[in-house]
């Protein structure tokens, strides 16, 4: 978890793209909320998209992995970006198989016992992520940790201890909100 300047640092990031927007939305868990906070946004610009993932280097030295995961499609550019940076490969993992094609819900090179880092852009309630998680296991993936961009401290982290995966967030709601 960042602290101290380089928090302040993504926060401040993350407010001047536009990525933390305040309104009335409703979130993919299905719940209301005054904020909403647009990874999308911010990975679409290559400078914004280059601290998120230096970040996430940093914050990943200690976690071992041999493949990074990306959930489609919001999490692909992250994992694309810490793969770059990394020099690890990455798979992206679908939440539906497709009629065509290969019709794998995993895409990319993962051997069975790869150790995969699945990395989120926000952790709400933890669903689509576990989902993700569950997919990579049925595949032969060891799966023990999350890194995602903000932790929404909405039960996401509780849910996925339940499945025995940690999570390690960049920065979460309280830290860039005043009431998350």
């Amino acid at each position: 978890m960042y602290r101290g300047e380089q928090m302040k640092d993504l926060k401040e990031v993350l407010t001047e793209c536009g990525a933390i927007m305040h309104g009335e939305f409703t979130l993919a868990s299905g719940e209301n909320s005054r904020y909403y906070i647009d990874i999308k946004r911010a990975s679409t610009d290559p400078e914004v998209l280059g601290i998120i993932a230096q970040a996430m280097c940093r914050e990943s030295e200690d976690i071992d992995h041999d493949v990074i995961g990306g959930v489609v499609l919001g999490s692909v550019p992250l994992a694309v970006a810490l793969s770059l940076v990394t020099g690890n490969r990455y798979v992206m993992v679908r939440k539906e198989r497709k009629d065509h094609g290969t019709s794998r819900l995993v895409e990319g090179d993962l051997s069975p016992g790869a150790r995969v880092l699945v990395v989120e852009d926000v952790i709400t309630s933890g669903g689509s992520v576990v989902a993700a998680i569950e997919t990579l296991r049925s595949q032969g993936a060891v799966v023990e940790d999350v890194l995602a961009v903000i932790d929404r401290q909405s039960g996401g982290q509780e849910r996925l201890w339940g499945v025995g995966v940690r999570l390690h967030a960049l920065i979460r709601a309280e830290d860039i909100v005043d009431d998350p």
